[in-house]
């Protein structure tokens, strides 16, 4: 009996030494991987136009204001702002308004010689340009012109930037 058992075991352990081991089946495929980019443009940094302190309003006073743009790559765009929150004001003559309805007018221009006004009218006074998909600085030059001094005070406008692309 001991030796019928040591064959059954020596034939077990060559039966497990000879037949192929037993492993995982594997098997293949692809997964697709899409996305779908669409023209954007969005306003990255807005910095505001300050004109600082100044009394009597005897010489042009002039300061610069940065707005980033970021668009999709290749896309076109146009940026207007708008004519202010004053009742009065136009995209050539924007004005501050302070206390008592008392106004001061203000200009906001694409040039810094201050001859190319900054309105809405694509083609005519907006600016242009093309995304490059990181953010592009465009530059606002403000000018408050010589005029009428108002009383003393805090004078300011809320003007509307306009990406269209």
């Amino acid at each position: 009996m001991q030796k019928m058992l040591r064959r059954a075991i020596l034939v077990g352990v060559a039966t497990i030494i000879a037949a192929p081991s037993v492993m995982a089946a594997t098997a293949t495929g692809n997964m697709t991987v899409t996305i779908t980019i669409q023209s954007q443009c969005t306003i990255q940094t807005v910095g505001n136009l300050n004109f600082g302190n100044s009394g009597v309003i005897t010489a042009d006073i002039a300061q610069t204001a940065t707005i980033g743009v970021q668009c999709t790559s290749g896309s076109t765009y146009n940026v207007g702002l708008s004519a202010g929150a004053a009742p009065s004001a136009t995209v050539t003559t924007r004005q501050m308004v302070g206390t008592g309805a008392a106004t001061i007018n203000y200009g906001l221009y694409r040039d810094s010689g201050h001859t190319q006004n900054w309105g809405v009218t694509i083609g005519t006074d907006t600016v242009a340009g093309t995304g490059n998909g990181s953010v592009q600085n465009l530059t606002v030059y403000g000018l408050v012109p010589p005029q009428s001094t108002p009383a003393a005070g805090v004078y300011t406008d809320t003007v509307a930037i306009t990406v269209t692309y």
